[in-house]
Parts: C-alpha cells; structure tokens; sequence
C-alpha cells in the first residue's frame, strides 16, 4: 500500500460487534493471534453439533414424520446460527444445501488473517473497500484440533431387573413371616399359650379336713380346726431369700437356716420350675396374717387345719401324730388309719399376676375336697387319764426307765386304756428329748413275761389232768435243767405244796415240774392258743409279735426256762389277752382298740365281731379264776399288797428280763396281770415296768395293780364284794 492510497476507513460497527464477541473485548485479529486454539476447539464442537442435527433433520424428512411445526422452528434455528456466524466472522465446516462453498476457498479465506491497517496478505486479488465478516482460512497448521472422544459412560442397569430382585426379596420374606405365623398361631399356638398359662398358673391344694379320733363317749381325743399354711413360689419372690427366711424363722418356728434353701431353690433336680413349696403347715391364722403384710408375692399363705389334741399327752403314745407336708398320720393310730381320717384332698388354679393377685375373670378351676371320716376308739378318757397317772406315779417311785399299763374288758376285748411312759405331748410331737418317747411298750416293747407266763402252764395242767385245783405236789426248793439249776425265791425247803401253794409263792420248780408232766409239744400247743408268737390285731400300728420257741428249737435249759416264762418274749397286751381268755371262762376275745367308725355324714360303720377262740373249757377257767386269787389272798403270796378292802382281786406277778442288743440288761421287768372281781370278772388290769435297779413284780407294780382296779371298779359301777377274800391252804 503506497501512501498515495487514501486510509481505509473501519466499519466501526464491525468492530464493535468483533469486540462485543471476543474474549476480554478484544478484536477479531486480537482474539484470533491470543486464542486459536480455543475458537477452533469451540467450532468444532459447534459444527459437529450442526451436522449430528441436520443428519437427524435429515433422517425426519426421510422417514416422513416431522411435521410444520418442528421444520419451522429448525429453520429458524438455522437462520440465527448462520446470522451469528456471520457477526463474528465464523465459516462452519458443514454448510447447508442452500450455500454451499469451495472447501479450498474456505480455507484460503481464512489462512490470512485480517491485519489492523486493513490489508491483507494473500496471492488472490486484493479487495478493497468495507471490511466485511471474516472467515478464517483453514490450514493443518491452524485449522480445528482433533476433539477427543468424551470416555464411554458405564451402562446404566436395567430398572425392571433391579424391580423383579426386590420383588423376588420381598415375596421370600413374605413366605417366610407367614409361614412362621402360620406355625406361632396354628402349629405352636397351643405349646404358647399353655406356656404363658403355666408361668401365670398357681396351684394351690385344698387340705381336706381330717376326721376325729373320739373316745367310746365322743370325746375329741384329736381333731383338726382351722388354720393356713405357709408356701412359696420361688420364681415370684422379691428380695433376698436369706432376709426373707430371716423374717419368717420367728413366725413359723423354724430355723431360717431351714427356710432360706426352699425359698432359694427355683428348679427341681429334673430342671422344672418349682411353683408351690410348703414352708410350713398348720400356723395359726393370726401368723398367717402376719405374713400377708408382709405383701411379698412369692409368699402363698392358704386355707389349711391344724391338729388338735386337747389331752396333750394323754394316750399320746397310742394316738401319734401327723406331720409331713401332707398332714399324713406318722405314728400310732394317725399312722394306722391314716387313709380313712385323712380324706381327698382337693385343689385350686388360677391365673395370678405379678403382684401375686388373682387376675379377675382369668382361668379359674376348684376341686372341692373331700372330708375324712371320724374314728371312735375303745378308750375312756377318765379311765385313761388316772391309769396314765398311776403309771408315771409308779415308774417315778422306782426309778424306772419305761412302762406300760392297761385295763380291757374281759367279754369284748375292748381296750379301755393304753397308758405308756415315757410320753410326749401330741400338740407339739416333735419337741422330744429321744424318738423313744413315741413308743407305746404296751404294744412295742417285748420282754421276757417271768411267773406272769405261768397261768398258761396251771391252764394246761389242769386242762390235761396233771393236777386238781385242791391237789398237792412234792416241791423242792431247787431243780436242774441241762446245765441250770432251778430255784424257788421263796425258801420252803423240801415240802409239799397244793396248786394253790405254788400259784401264790410262785414256785419255779412246782411249775417245771407240771411243765414236765404237759410236755413241750402240749405246751407249745398251749402257748399258740393263748396268742403267744403273733400279734393281738388291736388296732395299733407297729404292734410286735415277740418271739416263741418251737419245741424242737428247745435246749436242756429250755424245760426249766420256757415254763416260768424265759427264753421267749412278749408284749404286754399279749400278756393281758392271756388273763382275759381265763377270766372270761375259757374263751380267747382278740383285743381291740376301735370301736366303730364313722363316716364324714355321720354313717356309723360297725366293727366285725372280733375274733373269738375257745382255750380251755369254761371249768379249768373256771377252777383257775379262783386258784388265781392266792397269790393276792393267801399269806405267802406275792401280790399281797395289791389286796383291795372292799374287791376281790385275781392276778399273778412276774419278773423277767429285758433283752438289749442280744444280751439280758441289767435289772428286771415287773409285772402285774390280773382281773376283778374275781368271783365275777370283768377287767383285766396290766401293768409292767422296767427298773434297771431290780425289784419283784408285787413289790414293784402291786401298788399300782391296785389302785387302777380300784378306780375301774368304782368308775364303772362293780358293785363291792359281799363275802370275804377266801382262805388258801397253802402247804399240802
């Protein structure tokens, strides 16, 4: 350009429109030296855009479903791309079909760059005038750079798979929640629900109440009142079981050393929960609202009764007691006839809360118990008492260690009293210094009987002939029996003596020597007859049958020691029913201690008749109630201070032995068996004690014998005798 060229004058509007669309504001020459790489990557970008449309407009034309509205708005789309471009100079690559251009053109035009004098470098013609837009020569050196693919994008899941997994998920756990509920409500529903019902459930017993034991007038000799008893649920309760033991030692009269173990024991050896464990039975109902206040849940404090014995020891040994956590009966008649005073117990269950209260309107079922029925005893209680009063008297005076005394009716076998010593008080059973204070030694103990066994050797002599009432014999002061010998306590020397001599001295040799005469097996025949070997039957539990040697089991001794009453051992109450048979004419009555029973409506059962068997004929009976007399009438006998005024009294004293652990224990068992009247028996009166010290059967038990016949006598109205004692030719 000369300077004779006149300057080209700038459209200022192209500029301003250059600047306005540049970066920073700068000119299209400033942007194009600054930033060609950015305005090529943004063309590109621009006509890869342009072209991806007009295929897609394309691609509608063809397939014919672009309508007018859509065309429209793409060729107005158009039109504003190519008036942008030509504001700022931009020469796509694509065009359209309705401009098309050179691609060598398009690149001339913008490999020469608008310089700002306003010339331009290029081998083309030089154009003048007006600067129009500029395009962009397109060359490899500043032509549009190579984009890089945009990195592939991860593929998206398939929402209907992931739908299907979940629904899958949610119908697995629907199968399962109600296969479980189905297997809860109707498979295990039963096993549940008894389960919840067993940890609410309480059962509870409903005592029933026990039957009296009455004496042959109707009085309560033991019967039950009202009381509670004291239990505990375990699992249920609140606290310490060592302070809560501690509390109850004092009310129950127990060792808390005893009651914590029950209340700390919740399962049993077989690992069952323990619900109900009886703490103790028959408290007083003023206790057992003590312990109520004490609002501990695990407590169970129930209706129960409480045994009574208003005699305290009085035929305490006969009677026994109950105990146990079933009230059962443990000793004496309790024990004997435990399942008709006991009855059938019932029970309660109901639901209970955790407050220990019964849930209202809850599970609620009751077996109502059955009553025991009452037992009325032979026993009079007056009779019993004085008897029972006699005996302590007598085993007091002569340092005895035990006894025994009874009075029977001879015809029936009714016993009218059962005394023993020592004894205990039946209220409260278990407050004892040794278990032998239970003991009845009417019925338990056995003891060699002494001269008392004699009467069956006098029955079996006369009865078989070896002697009359008023015959003699040669009686020697001693005799020898295999290796033994044989005396007589009383010293009469060599002499004569009649039946009656030897029943009132007591004659050991007298009696070996009639005892020779019967004969062991006649003997032994004898003995079986009046019950020796076997229990009485009377009625009380533990009753002892003694022991009897068989003929053949008889040593050279035994004909001097089985006659006069060794070698064998018996009760007392054997010993009793023994006279009785003698008193009553010949014929043997088992003993007996019931009378009848009744049951719980008043029913009255009548006892069988009891058994009966003929000894000796009513004649020898007859002959020995009489001969019997002597050793209490005749001078030399030795009941004589059981002589009563106004009484005639028939019996035989007796000293044996007491066989401890297979040896005789030192001292003597003294015994009086005897009947009254004797012209007209009635009762047979026994009375046996033990006395370590020693002493003979009348001296001992004489008194005693007559005190017991005298007040039976009176008691029951025997009117006194009318003729005096009679008179015993005692030597021959």
């Amino acid at each position: 350009m000369t300077e004779a060229d006149p300057p080209r004058r700038r459209d200022p509007s192209s500029i301003s429109r250059a600047r306005r669309y540049t970066p920073r504001g700068r000119t299209v020459r400033e942007a194009a030296e600054a930033g060609e790489d950015n305005r090529a990557r943004e063309n590109g970008a621009r006509d890869r855009e342009a072209a991806r449309r007009e295929r897609n407009r394309a691609a509608q034309q063809e397939s014919g479903t672009e309508d007018l509205a859509a065309k429209r708005r793409r060729e107005a789309a158009a039109r504003s791309r190519e008036r942008r471009q030509r504001e700022t100079g931009e020469i796509p690559e694509a065009r359209t079909e309705s401009r098309p251009a050179p691609q060598s053109t398009r690149r001339t035009a913008r490999s020469e760059p608008v310089r700002r004098t306003g010339t331009v470098r290029s081998t083309a013609t030089r154009r003048t005038g007006n600067v129009g837009p500029q395009r962009r020569p397109l060359s490899r050196e500043t032509g549009p750079v190579a984009v890089k693919p945009l990195p592939r994008l991860p593929k998206l899941g398939s929402p209907r798979r992931r739908l299907r997994m979940a629904a899958a998920f949610v119908m697995i756990l629907l199968v399962l929640s109600g296969t479980r509920l189905i297997q809860l409500q109707v498979t295990d529903s039963a096993a549940y629900a008894a389960e919840a019902l067993n940890q609410r459930l309480t059962t509870e017993p409903l005592p029933a109440e026990r039957g009296a034991i009455l004496d042959r007038n109707g009085n309560r000799l033991a019967y039950s009142i009202e009381s509670n008893y004291i239990a505990v649920d375990p699992g249920m309760v609140e606290g310490d079981p060592a302070e809560l033991a501690a509390l109850l030692a004092p009310l129950l009269g127990r060792k808390a050393s005893e009651i914590e173990p029950i209340i700390a024991t919740k399962e049993s050896a077989q690992g069952d929960a323990i619900r109900f464990a009886y703490l103790q039975r028959g408290v007083d109902i003023a206790v057992g609202n003590q312990i109520e206040d004490l609002k501990n849940p695990g407590l169970i404090v129930g209706d129960d009764e409480r045994r009574v014995v208003p005699g305290h020891d009085l035929a305490a040994n006969l009677l026994g007691f109950t105990g146990g956590d079933q009230g059962e009966g443990l000793t004496g008649m309790e024990a004997e006839y435990d399942e008709w005073l006991r009855g059938t117990d019932g029970e309660v269950s109901y639901e209970r809360s955790q407050s220990g209260q019964p849930i209202p309107g809850a599970f609620y079922r009751e077996e109502p118990p059955e009553p025991g029925n009452d037992l009325q005893l032979t026993i009079d209680a007056d009779l019993q008492f004085q008897v029972q009063k006699i005996l302590e008297q007598t085993v007091t005076d002569h340092d005895a260690t035990f006894g025994s005394a009874m009075v029977m009716d001879v015809h029936s076998g009714e016993m009218l009293a059962m005394a023993s010593t020592p004894t205990y008080d039946a209220a409260n059973p278990f407050e004892v210094d040794s278990d032998e204070a239970y003991r009845d030694y009417g019925t338990q103990a056995t003891v060699d009987p002494g001269s008392i066994h004699k009467a069956i050797v006098f029955a079996a002599a006369l009865e078989e002939g070896c002697i009359t009432p008023d015959g003699t014999m040669q009686v020697d002061q001693t005799i020898t029996k295999g290796d033994q010998e044989y005396h007589d306590t009383y010293q009469h020397g060599d002499a004569v003596l009649s039946l009656a001599g030897i029943i009132a001295q007591s004659s050991n040799v007298g009696t070996i020597e009639l005892a020779d005469c019967i004969g062991k097996e006649k003997l032994y025949e004898y003995q079986r007859a009046f019950g020796l070997g076997e229990t009485t039957g009377v009625g009380v539990a533990g009753e002892a049958t003694g022991i009897l040697q068989e003929p053949e089991n008889w040593s050279g001794t035994s004909y001097g020691s089985v006659p006069i009453g060794h070698e064998g051992t018996a009760t007392i109450i054997q010993m009793a029913a023994l006279y009785a048979a003698i008193a009553n004419d010949g014929v043997y009555v088992q003993p007996t201690v019931i009378d009848h029973k009744i049951e719980a409506d008043g029913t009255v059962v009548e006892q069988e008749e009891p058994e009966t068997r003929r000894v000796i004929s009513t004649e020898t009976a007859q002959q020995l109630q009489y001969l019997l007399q002597a050793p209490i009438a005749a001078e030399t006998g030795t009941g004589r201070n059981a002589e009563l005024e106004n009484y005639h009294l028939a019996g035989k004293t007796g000293t044996g032995g007491l066989v401890v652990d297979g040896e005789y224990a030192p001292g003597n068992v003294a015994s009086f068996v005897g009947f009254a009247p004797a012209e007209d028996p009635q009762y047979v009166v026994a009375v046996s004690v033990y006395v370590p010290g020693g002493g003979g059967g009348g001296s001992t038990t004489g008194e005693a014998f007559k005190e017991i016949n005298e007040f039976a006598l009176g008691y029951f109205g025997v009117r006194p005798a009318t003729t005096p004692p009679p008179v015993f030719d005692v030597w021959g």
